[in-house]
């Protein structure tokens, strides 16, 4: 194997988190890579969905989210193609002659994967499909609509996932690739307590909203009244109304760049994964969780499960059973800072121990040299 790989990652954006949380974990990766002293070069399509719906909806928060994106990854070499220009394939011949490892992402176009596939036997590169999302679970006639017999691997964020490739798709070689937390970007600050509850996510496509309202919306409404917190985007004007009537103020989009000092003036954040996680796919661990931990930030998770034993529940943050016990843990927490603190201890040390970027990096660099051997 090389010392100096050189890695092509196709994701759909790194430059904007809009509606897109796999680019969280994507920046952190991609400069740990750098760190390590490859090369690599991401891909994206210009005037893709999250970048379109971030500058049509953002206003000039849309501006200055690209422009921290910058300041913050200035390694980054991201370029931009366009899958319907005439000299597509040309374009991805010229930028694939020297790549190693190829990384494409679950939420790339069928026919940009596909292309990119078709090259590999004249350039020779390792082709690796990542997978962050339910869809293989849910909507698995659209994963096959991707060349998986052409692939060297798939990483897949959760055991759960990786079975499906494995046994479902019959993806020989396959591996669970966890997300995690990018430390340059996220780590506690020392802010006042401004906010008692934070709640980020978004609304999306109805996935949690019966479990926002029992373990968002439900408690909010008991007294004593807290100051309550909600950043997302897709919220229809009746999530909102219910938000309001709730007394929780909804703040709208919240660039990833921003959250660490956000969850620094909250003193407990909320976590509710979306159905897909508690249900079928147990114990797939999302970003968000990830990021508060690391953030320092004592953590309430709604039911789930963490089958692969990523973290420590009880210790790393606290798992409620329903509105009533989230509504007295919350208390709890709010009036005992040792608890709060100790909490929020034990969860970083867990994210420092085992969940970096820089810990995925490794995993990906002995990947590529177990199928190089």
């Amino acid at each position: 194997m090389k010392s100096k790989l050189n890695i092509a990652l196709f994701s759909h954006s790194l430059v904007s988190d809009w509606n897109h949380g796999n680019a969280h974990f994507l920046r952190g990766l991609a400069r740990e890579l750098v760190h390590l002293g490859h090369g690599v070069r991401c891909y994206e399509e210009l005037g893709c969905w999250s970048m379109a719906n971030l500058m049509k909806l953002e206003g000039q928060l849309a501006i200055q989210t690209v422009d921290l994106f910058r300041s913050a990854y200035p390694e980054l070499d991201v370029r931009f193609y366009q899958s319907s220009h005439p000299e597509f394939q040309h374009f991805l011949e010229q930028e694939l002659r020297d790549a190693h490892v190829v990384i494409l992402h679950e939420w790339n176009a069928p026919n940009l994967v596909n292309s990119v596939l078709a090259l590999k036997q004249k350039y020779n590169f390792i082709a690796l499909f990542y997978d962050s999302h339910h869809r293989a679970y849910t909507r698995a006639r659209e994963i096959l609509r991707f060349h998986l017999h052409l692939l060297d691997g798939v990483l897949a964020f959760g055991e759960s996932v990786r079975r499906i490739y494995s046994d479902g798709f019959g993806v020989s070689r396959t591996w669970t690739f966890h997300e995690a937390a990018d430390l340059s970007q996220f780590g506690p600050m020392n802010r006042a307590k401004e906010i008692d509850l934070v709640w980020i996510g978004n609304w999306g496509d109805e996935e949690r909203t019966h479990e926002l309202e029992e373990f968002l919306m439900m408690p909010a409404r008991v007294p004593p009244r807290r100051i309550v917190v909600a950043h997302g985007v897709r919220y229809p004007p009746h999530a909102i109304e219910k938000l309001s009537q709730a007394g929780i103020e909804y703040r709208g989009y919240l660039p990833n760049l921003a959250t660490a000092e956000v969850y620094a003036a909250s003193s407990v954040a909320l976590h509710v994964p979306r159905q897909q996680y508690a249900n079928g796919l147990k114990g797939v661990a999302t970003i968000r969780v990830f990021e508060a931990l690391a953030c320092g930030v004592p953590l309430l998770c709604s039911p789930w499960e963490d089958e692969e034993r990523l973290f420590h529940p009880g210790l790393d943050y606290l798992v409620v059973r329903d509105a009533r016990q989230m509504k007295a843990e919350l208390e709890m927490l709010l009036g005992d800072a040792r608890a709060r603190r100790q909490i929020a201890e034990h969860g970083m040390k867990t994210i420092r121990k085992r969940h970096t970027c820089a810990h995925r990096a490794q995993q990906l660099i002995s990947i590529c040299e177990e199928l190089a051997a």
